[in-house]
Parts: structure tokens; sequence; C-alpha cells
């Protein structure tokens, strides 16, 4: 069946759905479903470890009794099951208690326009020509180095979907996309010392993954960097994130301003709207409509559309991250950010990698963080780490079992620079992030 007929299939089940949830009294509803299928193959040393073809479907309803809500999910799509599905939400609805907040969107909230975005391009891949491939990315690595002692594997991942939602004020949408990695990951050993790293790709159109012999070349130049790894002193010194690992900081950005924190008042940044919290040559904005990028979408899981807009202009904090429901716990409006941001970037500076390693000078570069270290109340930041010791723009060894540790407040207004060596494979994008000081706990 082709895509769009498929669509209209599964728009036509939530219209069913919406209606059945009228017949048994609800006042408004709401619904979602989706299908996806896909195909995973791992291998390592040289053999298929792995593989699966994923095929899954799942569909939710929620519905109103005025303010009172229920909510209800199923795999199955058959009509009796779909009536199943809403008894049991309204069932739910009948007896949970009114919360005033609750409710669809403002209608006038709604998308309504529905440009081609361009992420659906299926990958005509079966599991001979996976296998082959997952082994020709691990076979770059393997053989890349002698002190290339292991394998944990490289695995190939294809996977496409339909999603289609739907409600009771006429909004009814959907759209497919599709995903593709590659990844691999690596050890080496040199006399006791031993490491492992990775790298990966990742695209909606095959065309723009990484060649697999890149792929696997990367993950064994990383994992041999990483060989004769010490410790450090306790100190305070600049830290360079990385651009894989600098994400996390705007991670941490948009957790603080998401309705959930600030109505709950647990966030380090409440009542920091239009107040001044990087310096002014930040710039954080959405942008919903790329093509062909991660995190493109013209309406949130509500229904509400996306707005390509600033977040943080000249440090000034311009928006918060809020859906339908936080929104109004807030006196505020949705910004069609249920489901979270969509292609959230940070503007690059002029410095390449290189440039800013010179900038850093003598410091700690972060390409590594464990654990979950963030006090979202306080912004108080403690992460384990690891990386390499520069000293004068060039690394000197690299470094492991440390801590790095500040206040998300003052690292955020310490930061001096943003490289323009951005990681384009995710929803979040930007480079490398120089903050001025942090405090490094080790031996």
């Amino acid at each position: 069946m082709q895509n769009n007929e498929q669509i209209n299939h599964l728009k036509n089940t939530i219209q069913a759905l919406l209606d059945e949830a009228k017949r048994q009294g609800a006042s408004a509803a709401e619904a979602g479903l989706s299908q996806e299928n896909g195909l995973s193959v791992t291998a390592r040393l040289g053999e298929v470890e792995t593989i699966e073809h994923h095929c899954d479907q799942g569909l939710g309803i929620t519905v109103y009794f005025g303010q009172r809500k229920g909510s209800a999910s199923t795999t199955d799509l058959s009509p009796e099951s779909i009536k199943e599905t809403v008894s049991a939400a309204c069932s739910i609805a009948r007896y949970t208690s009114a919360d005033e907040y609750a409710g669809l969107p403002e209608k006038e909230l709604l998308q309504t326009e529905f440009p081609d975005l361009d992420l659906y391009h299926p990958w005509e891949l079966n599991a001979d020509q996976a296998i082959a491939l997952a082994i020709e990315c691990e076979a770059a690595a393997r053989s890349y180095h002698a002190e290339i002692s292991n394998s944990e594997g490289a695995t190939v991942n294809s996977h496409q979907g339909i999603r289609v939602m739907g409600n009771s004020l006429g909004f009814l949408q959907g759209y497919a996309s599709t995903r593709h990695s590659l990844s691999c990951s690596v050890l080496a050993q040199r006399g006791d010392s031993m490491q492992r790293d990775y790298w990966y790709s990742v695209a909606r159109n095959v065309d723009n993954l990484e060649a697999a012999v890149e792929i696997g070349k990367k993950a064994a130049e990383r994992t041999l960097r990483r060989l004769d790894a010490q410790t450090l002193s306790t100190r305070q010194c600049p830290v360079l994130y990385s651009a894989e690992v600098a994400g996390g900081l705007l991670g941490s950005l948009i957790g603080a301003i998401s309705g959930g924190s600030l109505y709950r008042k647990s966030s380090f940044l409440l009542d920091a709207l239009d107040t001044q919290i990087f310096p002014d040559f930040i710039h954080i904005y959405e942008q919903p409509y790329l093509k062909g990028a991660l995190g493109s979408a013209s309406y949130d899981s509500e229904g509400v559309a996306t707005q390509t807009r600033d977040i943080v202009k000249d440090g000034v904090l311009r928006g918060y991250v809020l859906s339908t429901y936080s929104a109004r716990k807030l006196g505020m409006r949705s910004t069609g950010n249920a489901g979270g941001v969509h292609n959230l970037t940070i503007t690059p500076g002029e410095h390449d990698y290189q440039a800013m390693l010179q900038q850093l000078d003598t410091g700690l570069l972060v390409t590594e963080l464990m654990g979950q270290g963030v006090n979202m109340v306080t912004g108080d930041y403690s992460r384990g780490a690891a990386g390499f010791w520069v000293e004068n723009g060039v690394i000197q060894y690299p470094v492991e079992e440390i801590t790095i540790a500040g206040n998300l407040k003052d690292m955020f207004r310490q930061i001096v620079a943003i490289g323009n060596d951005v990681d384009y494979r995710g929803n979040v994008r930007t480079g490398s992030i120089l903050v001025e000081k942090m405090s490094i706990a080790g031996e």
C-alpha cells in the first residue's frame, strides 16, 4: 500500500476513534496512531551476531468529560478493540477529578499548513546487504591498527514509519518518515591500558550517511587516542566540550525552561524570562521546518503549529518551552513544544575545532560524559568525564576518572566561544562549547 493510501487508511481509523468517543459521551477527544517497521543487523568479529526485523503499531486515545481526563492505548486496530479502548478511556475519565487546566489546545493554535519537510527516504536494504555493510564497517576499524584488540560490533539500522493524529476540533493529519544509522564500537589495548570508543552516523536519507569505512576508521582513531589515559589532580581550569557532548548543556537549558519544571517550581531558571542568562553573543533558536532534518515537524504532538523562534537572543531568555497544559498552568499559551523542541540550534562562531583548542590554550577537552549529576532545582552540575588535557592549544594526553563540576547558571554566563564544528546527528545542533572555568576533581 502506498504511503498516501496508508495515511488515509490510518486517518479513517483515527476518525472512527473520535466518533466512537463522541458516541460514548466524551465532550472532546484526541488520538494518535503509529506504524513502524525496520531492520537492524549487528556483526561482530566478522560474523553476524543479530538480525532483527521490527514491525510495531500502537494507538492511544485521550478523552475529556468536561475537564476530567482519561487515556487508554492498544496495539490491536480491529473495530472491536477500538471500541473497547475508547470505553476504557471513558471509564477512567468518569472517575477522575476535574482539572481546570486539562483539555485540547485552543483551535486557533492548531497547524493548518503542512509543507513537505522531506522526511521520507526508504532504504531498499535486505538482510544480506546490511550484513555486508556492517562487516565492512567493522573490518575498517579492526584493520586500522594492530592495537585494536577486540570489537563490540557494527550495527546497521533502517526504520520507516507513519504517524497520524487527530482531535475533535477537526485536526487530522499524518506523515511518513525514515531514519537510518550505522555505528561501530571497538576496543584497543596497549600493555595494561585498555579503552573503547565508537562512532556513528544517522540520517533520514541514506545518501547522507557517512561511508561505512570512514565510520570504522573514526571509531578506531577515537579508541586508540584514549590509550594510556591519566587522571588529573584537583584544579580549576577552562573546559572545552566537544561538539558531540556539548548538546547536553543545551539539553539542561531546555529542561530548566520547560513548562513542567516551571509550574512545579523545580527549575534553576524560575522567573528568568527576559533576563540575561548567557553572554550577549549567544543565540539559541528552533528550526522546525528544516528539510530532511532529524528534528523537523510542522506540528507538535498535540497538533499545535511549531514555530521558528528565538529561545535565547543576545544572551537573553526570550521564551519558554510549553505544551498546552503547562502553558495554562503558567497563564501563557502553548509554544508548540508538546513532545519537545525541534532542531534546537545555537549559532556557531568563527572558529573551527583546532582554533577552539587554541582558544582553550591550557585546560580540559571533554569528549565523554557519564552519570546524571545535574540538579535542575539549584543548577548544580557534577558529571563524570573523560577527554584530553591540552596545553598551549595542543592535546598532551588522554584523561579519565575525573569529575567536572560547576553551577549551570555560572557555566552559561561563562561561555567564551561556540565552535563552527557543528554536530548535525540529532535534534540539538551545536559546535564545541568553551566554558571559562570549571572545577575538576581527580586524584
